[in-house]
């Protein structure tokens, strides 16, 4: 079907994006070459800004009820480790979950959302047409085709849609590996993390489910650029005992693996048709266990604007957006994981020397913990608006209480825009966006509109003195306003609301609920072009 979206891709990105499209009704195939979701898990991290991602639809509840809580994250496995307590968020914390069970939850949402997730099912081919994509699959029970609207490649760092699509995946070769096993330990150390950094290496270990543990293990013989071969339990255990002086009594391994420092970055996150997401789109050391939470934004990212586009509210060029946003959080996340790869890598009283004074900056200047702490949870990240001059726009928006029953989280929960009036100034009538404006059709309207019952006392000082305000659906600040006037804040959200899904509109003009307060003149066209593991 054309109006449909093929994913092809079946882990947390794949399946967080198939839910965003059929939360908006848009028909979703999801075709992944594995029969079973791999029971091992590369990553075992979800950060806080995934959680509020999940939270936003209401989907996190699962995750919070399996996952371990850990308080603070690394950054190169320092001593000193970052403190996630002062973090804005409801979830000031990292939550150690195995990714086959996120895979697993995410998947079970999408198919109970609609999406037609079949698993077995290899694409060998992926064609833009131009005015389709068509998609080539061998199924067991043969081959076929799908046309779809759209095609989405969150097939890993090896994706066939990219190859297929003629996009470059540009960066560098690795020169630093890495190990790791999950493991029984005979004698497992207390706590929830374990770490340490010597002139002979670093390790990791962390618990896991079913009473086993991962280690992660980094040292100097690492530093190559050729492939050892297989990791054995025999080396791993070796190399922890030269480290740590103990194997912990190591035992029958589920799992053992290399990783590299490879670091690539895709060109375009779209042409044509296609789209990329996730490892797809980026590779890079897994240092801090950032890897599913950058796939699973991008899918959030991704899933309004492609269910826009699909479904006709948008025009075109609200796609180019996504690359315009997310490319440049691929760049940054490669450059965060290099830098603490090298900062890990100086086997030397040098590095040494080196890692004592982060890790002292860290412990006595909250304000470069935080700092850290905030890139690391994904909480940092904003999208640079183009037209838009208020602080917030781009940011962020956090779970703001605006009622003694509502929270902000919880109006999104249909992935839809939010339009909030906080100041409840006279004249500018929030309802009339949705009743009387772009749209008769409430399912089709531009935004959900919601007045506060009453002015609302905000505690963070960046939203204290804002009188309105439009929320993207993925949690982001499109337009902020602390006009008093309700002239200006009428135009100012007509204008928004039109850019949210075109970013060049035609002349809009706002609700017209008190004419003699707003006049047409005062309505300006919108220029805004969106810009865009271990724990």
């Amino acid at each position: 079907m054309k109006e449909s979206v093929v994913i092809v891709g079946g882990g947390p990105t794949g399946m967080w994006l198939a839910c965003e499209l059929r939360l908006a009704g848009v028909p979703t195939v999801v075709l992944e070459r594995d029969p079973e979701i791999d029971p091992n898990s590369r990553a075992l991290t979800v950060h806080a800004r995934t959680i509020e991602t999940f939270a936003l639809r209401g989907a996190h509840r699962e995750l919070l009820a399996e996952g371990g809580r850990i308080p603070s994250g690394h950054f190169a496995v320092l001593d000193d480790r970052l403190d996630f307590a002062g973090l804005d968020t409801d979830f000031p914390y990292t939550l150690t979950i195995p990714q086959a069970r996120t895979t697993e939850l995410l998947q079970g949402r999408a198919v109970s959302l609609g999406a037609d997730v079949r698993r077995g099912h290899r694409v060998t081919d992926c064609v833009d047409t131009g005015d389709t994509v068509t998609v080539s699959v061998e199924g067991p029970d043969g081959a076929y085709v799908l046309d779809a609207a759209y095609a989405v490649g969150c097939d890993g760092t090896r994706s066939t849609v990219r190859r297929c699509a003629g996009i470059e995946f540009e960066g560098t070769r690795f020169t630093a590996l890495g190990a790791l096993g999950d493991v029984v330990l005979g004698d497992p150390p207390p706590g929830p993390v374990t770490s340490r950094w010597t002139v002979q290496g670093t390790f990791m270990l962390v618990p896991l489910s079913g009473g086993r543990h991962r280690i992660v293990v980094h040292s100097p013989e690492d530093l190559r650029d050729d492939w050892p071969g297989d990791l054995t339990l025999e080396e791993l255990r070796e190399r922890v005992r030269r480290i740590a002086g103990t194997d912990y009594g190591m035992h029958s391994p589920s799992w053992l693996s290399r990783y590299s420092n490879t670091s690539r970055v895709a060109r375009h996150y779209r042409k044509g048709r296609i789209l990329l997401a996730g490892d797809a789109a980026h590779q890079h050391m897994p240092m801090g266990g950032v890897g599913l939470n950058v796939g699973v934004q991008d899918a959030m990212n991704l899933g309004w604007k492609l269910a826009a586009t699909v479904s006709g509210r948008a025009t075109d060029a609200l796609l180019d957006t996504y690359h315009q946003e997310r490319h440049p959080v691929g760049e940054d996340t490669i450059e965060h994981t290099q830098a603490q790869t090298a900062i890990m890598s100086v086997f030397s009283p040098q590095g040494a020397a080196l890692r004592s004074l982060l890790g002292k900056l860290i412990a006595e200047q909250p304000q470069f913990n935080d700092a850290l702490a905030q890139r690391l949870s994904g909480l940092s990240v904003a999208y640079g608006l183009p037209g838009q001059r208020h602080p917030l726009a781009g940011c962020r928006a956090p779970n703001l209480k605006l009622s003694d029953t509502e929270n902000l989280f919880d109006l999104l929960r249909d992935g839809r825009p939010l339009l909030i009036d906080f100041a409840r100034v006279d004249g500018f009538d929030v309802d009339a966006f949705d009743a009387n404006g772009l749209s008769a059709d409430r399912a089709a309207a531009p935004c959900n509109p919601y007045r506060c019952p009453q002015p609302t006392e905000r505690s963070r000082p960046a939203w204290a003195g804002v009188s309105a305000a439009l929320i993207r659906p993925d949690g982001y600040v499109a337009w902020a306003s602390d006009d008093t006037e309700a002239a200006a804040l009428t135009a100012g959200a007509a204008n928004a609301v039109a850019a949210l899904h075109d970013p060049q509109p035609a002349q809009v003009q706002p609700p017209q609920v008190h004419p003699a307060q707003v006049q047409p003149a005062q309505v300006q066209p919108a220029q805004v072009q969106l810009e865009g593991d271990p724990a």
